[in-house]
């Protein structure tokens, strides 16, 4: 290891800017973003409903300046700390897409963007899913939910991407872990 490894590593951390919901903060020379509330983790929901539909919201990011196809998701914790990973997603499901789930399971937990951001997501698939009301997210969103039947999903996603929409990556891995378990077998 050298000194330049050993900086990054063992730097104290200097939090140099702190909104509501992210605070950028620098270790050494690295500089880096992290979420502000307990935790520091989202979740993305994998949904399918009973038609085998998979659930997409649509919505404009600020920071890419564009609309967006994304798999429902939000913090873990911003609302009530305590919260677990999976009574978070349920609720983010409702709240986006007007479905809710009998069940959650976290699949895995990764960082999003390793480089830039000590944010990590839990990857959460939602089971039992019964529609409960219209979605589009709280007051602050202005969300768009779309069900694309799970055998056109992948397509239709490509067709976004040519229609100019910004796509998550992280779209790809829930549309495989929809059929699969993490070891690559198929989902019973």
């Amino acid at each position: 290891m050298d000194r330049r490894d050993d900086d990054k590593r063992n730097a104290p951390a200097e939090v140099v800017w702190q909104g509501k919901y992210q605070r950028m903060m620098v270790r050494g020379t690295w500089e880096y973003v992290e979420r502000a509330h307990a935790g520091g983790l989202a979740a993305i929901i994998i949904a399918v409903t009973p038609d085998d539909e998979v659930l997409f919201v649509e919505q404009f990011r600020v920071p890419l300046q564009a609309p967006t196809i994304e798999m429902p998701a939000g913090l873990v914790g911003d609302i009530h700390a305590d919260e677990s990973i999976e009574v978070s997603a349920i609720r983010e499901l409702e709240e986006e897409t007007g479905w809710t789930a009998a069940h959650a399971e976290v699949l895995m937990i990764g960082p999003t963007s390793s480089g830039s951001s000590s944010e990590k997501i839990a990857f959460v698939r939602a089971t039992g899913l019964r529609k409960v009301g219209e979605g589009g997210g709280d007051g602050d969103e202005d969300i768009t939910v779309h069900a694309i039947p799970r055998a056109r999903a992948a397509a239709w996603l490509a067709q976004k991407i040519g229609e100019g929409y910004e796509l998550d990556a992280k779209l790809w891995a829930g549309l495989w872990m929809i059929d699969h378990n993490l070891d690559g077998t198929p989902r019973a």
